[in-house]
């Protein structure tokens, strides 16, 4: 692969101006992570490098595919305008098998909380509804789906896009909040367990280490969610050990405690 062609395509694709456009370093990161998706590491990325929309991202991927990167299917997901780029089979399982946990891996983080727990039954329940909508979505377009990359949207009427987003992207247990109180949490200066899953991709560049995990849980559940936690490490060794394009799995964390924490 060309990482010099990699960068054009995200800058030309992606970028918004020469004052704006995508450092080298950050061009060749959200290449890899899209690798990362095709490679089944993970079951979607979260694209947060600008303001580009799903027209501008299917280019993008188209470009990255005459460049020989990410040959498999995939589907990109505006959820009440966050951009999401999914693996169609790999999101699939994962909504499907949150819908199967017991206890359901959801964090009640809501500002009115004087620290952290696992959501109640009842909120359980509410989410599982909006993960069981999306799982018949992604079923419904890829019954129909022809083209190398797919794309629909959906409406997150009452939706936690937070949650929602956090089961997408691989995450072994996501953060909730009451809505009501608005966005706000009770996680600063809360002890909160960071885990950084990353590799490298000699495929795109010698040297070129990229991020495909990073999410955090507070110290405090770490025992309850032990379950989750452990089947997430498990399923990404064994992921790892089936694919080619990285290698030097490295898997880490550490706690730390923010004043702020923004979700």
């Amino acid at each position: 692969l060309s990482a010099p062609r990699l960068v054009v395509a995200a800058r030309e694709e992606l970028g918004t101006g020469r004052r704006r456009r995508l450092p080298a370093g950050r061009a060749l990161q959200l290449a890899g992570e899209v690798l990362a998706v095709a490679a089944g590491l993970k079951p979607a990325l979260l694209y947060d490098c600008g303001a580009a929309g799903p027209a501008e991202l299917r280019r993008y991927l188209g470009r990255l595919r005459e460049a020989g990167l990410a040959p498999r299917r995939l589907h990109l997901l505006d959820a009440g305008g966050s951009a999401l780029l999914l693996h169609p089979g790999l999101a699939r399982q994962r909504l499907a098998a949150v819908l199967r946990s017991r206890p359901a891996p959801f964090m009640d983080v809501s500002a009115g909380r004087q620290c952290p727990a696992l959501c109640g039954p009842v909120e359980a329940e509410a989410i599982r509804g909006h993960l069981a909508a999306l799982l018949a979505h992604l079923g419904a377009v890829e019954a129909t789906a022809t083209s190398p990359v797919s794309s629909s949207d959906v409406v997150p009427a009452g939706w936690n896009l937070c949650t929602v987003v956090g089961v997408l992207l691989g995450y072994p247990a996501s953060y909730s909040f009451s809505m009501e109180e608005g966005e706000e949490n009770c996680l600063a200066l809360t002890p909160l367990r960071v885990f950084t899953a990353q590799a490298s991709c000699p495929r795109i560049k010698d040297g070129l280490v990229v991020q495909i995990y990073s999410f955090s849980i507070p110290e405090s559940l770490c025992v309850e969610l032990k379950e989750p936690l452990d089947a997430w490490c498990d399923e990404l060794e064994e992921a790892f050990s089936a694919q080619s394009d990285f290698v030097d799995l490295r898997i880490s964390s550490e706690v730390v405690t923010l004043p702020a924490v923004a979700l």
